[in-house]
C-alpha cells in the first residue's frame, strides 16, 4: 500500500550531508519526495512510496549519515502526493 510521510529531524543534522546522503537512500529503497533544511536547524522530508519501502527508508532516517548525530525524529501521515523523484530542496 502506497503512503506519504512527514518526517522531522533533529540533531547534528546540517553540514554532515545528511540531505544528499538522504536523497541516496530514497533512491536505495524506491522513495519519492523531498528533504530540505529548515532553519530551525532540523532537516524536514516529505516520503511516499510503498509502507514496506518507506520503513527501511524511515529506519535509515533515524541514522543518517556517518557525520550526524540524530536526537528525534517525528513521524506523520499525509495525503498521497505522487511524487516522481526525490529532490533536494533549498
Amino acid at each position: 500500500m502506497e503512503k506519504l510521510v512527514k518526517i522531522s529531524i533533529r540533531g547534528k543534522v546540517h553540514g554532515v550531508g545528511f540531505r544528499f546522503s538522504c536523497m541516496e537512500a530514497a533512491y536505495r529503497y524506491g522513495v519519492y519526495g523531498f528533504v530540505r533544511n529548515k532553519s530551525d536547524g532540523t532537516i524536514y522530508i516529505e516520503a511516499e512510496g510503498p509502507e514496506e519501502n518507506l520503513d527501511k527508508f524511515i529506519t535509515w532516517c533515524r541514522r543518517g549519515p556517518l557525520w550526524a548525530k540524530v536526537i528525534d525524529i517525528h513521524l506523520e501521515d499525509g495525503d498521497l502526493k505522487n511524487y516522481k523523484s526525490f529532490d533536494i530542496v533549498k
